[in-house]
């Protein structure tokens, strides 16, 4: 229950690549003893530019072997270089939706040894727009992400993420200026679709440390058509509750509902 932020050394990590394992590695193992974060198991939530991805509907009826027949035409990567996995998405209806995703293998290596270098131990490896989807607040959405200098923009549908797009983005005065043509872009993209609940009800929430002018979000709305507003924060459990017995309780609780 514990969090912190922190840069890295210049050229260390760009555009969520990780070009130089030990220096990464030295300042996250600074970040995790200045937060007095005590475990060695590491989730890492890695950045979209390592992978791509694809959500497929398909006939109810449809095989495994279609799907994976249906992932080689819309993922044609090189096996030696690339690994794929799919997963289908639970829901209600006459169509099978699977979401299938490529990964370069050694980009992956190097954030995983990034991490065992600030002596930690990597466990599970997720997409950042997976990560985002889960936590969504509401199931159609788009989340623009402000927190680094690479602005990036997530589109969810059925609290999947449907599609990822990263653009630089100087912050000014006019924060809205630099949001309104990428956003248009992804809106028109996505628009084509027809097997999508994402309307003009959709929202769109910005992720920002820095907010935006109430100005920037009243144009925006405007130009999109669309409810602009903030991601809100994740929970916070009160600090006179102590950690590990909220989080066996809650345990507890989700295997009651299951």
């Amino acid at each position: 229950m514990r969090c912190a932020s922190g840069g890295t050394p210049a050229g260390s990590l760009v555009g969520g690549r990780v070009i130089d394992t030990e220096a990464v590695g030295a300042a996250l193992r600074v970040l995790v003893t200045r937060s007095e974060v005590t475990t060695n198991r590491a989730t890492i939530a890695a950045s979209d530019a390592l992978a791509t991805f694809r959500v497929l509907t398909l006939q109810k009826s449809a095989r495994d072997s279609d799907v994976e027949a249906a992932i080689a035409r819309e993922l044609p990567l090189e096996p030696s270089r690339m690994s794929i996995r799919w997963f289908d998405v639970p829901e209600a209806g006459a169509r099978r939706r699977v979401f299938a995703v490529a990964w370069d293998r050694a980009e992956v290596r190097n954030l995983t040894n990034a991490v065992r270098a600030a002596g930690l131990e990597p466990g599970a490896v997720d997409l950042k727009s997976a990560c985002l989807a889960r936590i969504a607040p509401e199931p159609e959405c788009i989340i623009v992400d402000l927190s680094s200098d690479t602005a990036q923009l997530f589109l969810i549908d059925g609290y999947v993420p449907s599609v990822w797009s990263s653009f630089a983005f100087e912050r000014g005065a006019d924060h809205a200026g630099g949001l309104v043509r990428p956003l248009r872009s992804m809106l028109r993209y996505y628009g084509r679709r027809r097997d999508t609940a994402f309307t003009r009800e959709s929202p769109v929430l910005i992720s920002t440390e820095q907010p935006l002018a109430a100005s920037s979000i009243a144009r925006l709305e405007e130009v999109l058509q669309h409810p602009v507003t903030y991601l809100p924060p994740p929970g916070r459990v009160p600090s006179d509750i102590r950690h590990a017995t909220f989080l066996t309780c809650l345990g507890l609780i989700m295997r009651r509902t299951e």
